[in-house]
């Protein structure tokens, strides 16, 4: 009977049932849009953190910043005097970039900490290589020149000079023992093989694929590191277009390399638990002294450009609009579910003359607009499907700009190993996945809905007399 009346009900007043299902379903499909935006900011902003650390690291540990300014200088070449004037000479400045250094023994200090899983240190280094040739330059008497009364003159060296070139890239020493930790996890190797464990201290490098692609080398050729030669075996694509660095080196041949035996200017750091983060880098910073913790939080407040704007506007304002949104749908269905009841004053009247008790008379209302509450769940759903679908189509580009590192490679000295001084841009493209988690939540706000209209219908309701049906009846 409730059933059968209830369907008679629904397709007698298909327009109100119509309207109340849209109130609720724009409002349900504007929480699916703004949810699916934000979970696409989200991983686009993981995306650009992942190009700052290595895929499955929290946190990295760096020297902490001091006033004193480093006393390394710039940079210095030296060519010596050759009988071949024309013969080519090069000379290359490795220095650590940055040049705040961690011992080795920080690395075993911090994995022994609690709550670290894995702890792997790697060294930054920075080459410029000048590349050239002198040209001698030839003397010439100024001798009969023509000038009266001249006799001699002294001789004026004329031509010579030099030409050289400058090349600048970056050098990242790399525990090869320990590779699913650290920079190398953003790049994939597309050609060749990667490192193994057995060439920890080998001549063998890993290339960028884009500064691979400029400077022409493949797999088999050769690269020189101030007059150390070592052979490409790979070449890495980094995964979000932005590499650590342009050549990767073993981390023993990296410190031989600048110098630097025994020491790191990185530590990458993977917790036991992702979600006891902060209270590792508070146990490293307290156990650990002369050290700076940075963590992927740390690093996303430097995550600026349209990104962060967009990021901002979808979890702030987005969010108190929904819920405005929201507010209104549900007050709308109840206001008109109310009206509705208003309306069949003289129905609900006689039915209760008929022996209809007042929780009769409410559950039919209630299940009217619980109906009407899944009908606009079910429109809201397709609607905010067709949003996040749009979206995603559409993927605008949004640009997320790095904070400018400082000395010490990053905020509080901690950024990315082998990242320029100047800040650098990064184009995202957009998307709005839908989650399972989305879509309950979804059902469960048209159910609320539904619930919330045909409580307050269904006590109006409950609370007409017989009489009042009397009165109407002609």
């Amino acid at each position: 009977m409730f059933l059968i009346y209830l369907r008679r009900e629904l397709r007698r007043r298909k327009k109100a049932a119509l309207v109340i299902s849209m109130g609720l379903a724009l409002g349900i499909a504007l929480v699916i849009t703004v949810n699916s935006v934000s979970a696409g900011m989200t991983a686009a902003q993981d995306k650009v953190l992942q190009s700052l650390y290595g895929l499955g690291t929290d946190m990295t540990v760096t020297k902490a910043q001091t006033s004193t300014t480093s006393t390394n200088g710039t940079p210095k070449f030296s060519f010596g005097a050759k009988d071949d004037s024309s013969k080519t000479q090069s000379s290359d400045n490795v220095r650590v970039q940055g040049f705040q250094t961690l011992k080795s023994t920080v690395v075993t200090q911090v994995s022994a900490q609690k709550g670290v899983d894995q702890a792997v240190g790697g060294l930054s280094l920075s080459v410029t290589k000048v590349d050239g040739s002198f040209t001698q330059g030839k003397a010439q008497s100024t001798t009969g020149s023509g000038q009266r009364g001249s006799t001699g003159g002294q001789p004026k060296v004329q031509g010579g000079g030099a030409d050289f070139s400058v090349n600048s890239y970056t050098v990242y020493g790399t525990d090869v023992a320990n590779l699913d930790l650290g920079p190398m996890t953003t790049s994939k190797i597309t050609k060749g093989v990667d490192f193994t464990s057995s060439q920890s201290n080998s001549k063998v490098v890993v290339v960028d694929s884009a500064y691979a692609k400029t400077k022409k080398y493949s797999v088999g050729d050769s690269i020189t590191i101030s007059g150390t030669k070592f052979k490409i075996i790979g070449i890495a694509t980094a995964d979000s277009g932005d590499s650590t660095a342009n050549v990767y080196i073993p981390l023993k041949q990296a410190q031989t390399l600048s110098d630097s035996k025994d020491l790191v200017t990185t530590v990458y750091v993977k917790a036991t638990d992702s979600k006891q983060i902060d209270t590792v880098k508070a146990t490293i910073q307290k156990n650990v002294s002369g050290t700076t913790v940075t963590t992927s939080a740390d690093l996303a407040s430097t995550v600026s450009g349209s990104l962060s704007t967009a990021s901002n506007l979808a979890t702030s304002v987005g969010k108190w609009l929904s819920i405005a949104v929201l507010i209104a749908a549900f007050l709308v269905a109840a206001l008109l579910t109310s009206s509705a009841v208003s309306r069949r004053v003289r129905e609900f009247g006689t039915l209760k003359a008929l022996g209809w008790k007042s929780g009769r008379v409410t559950r039919q209302v209630m299940g009217e607009a619980f109906v009407n509450g899944l009908l606009g769940g079910a429109l809201g759903i397709a609607l905010g499907l067709a949003g996040a679908y749009t979206v995603t189509a559409i993927s605008p580009t949004l640009t997320a700009s790095l904070g400018s590192t400082s000395s010490g490679g990053g905020p509080g000295g901690g950024g990315r190993p082998g990242q320029q001084a100047a800040a650098k841009a990064i184009d995202i493209a957009l998307t709005a996945p839908v989650s399972v988690n989305t879509i309950a939540i979804a059902v469960a706000l048209a159910v609320a809905g539904g619930l919330i209209a045909g409580t307050f219908g269904g006590w109006r309701a409950s609370r007409l007399r017989p009489a009042d049906a009397l009165r109407r009846v002609e």
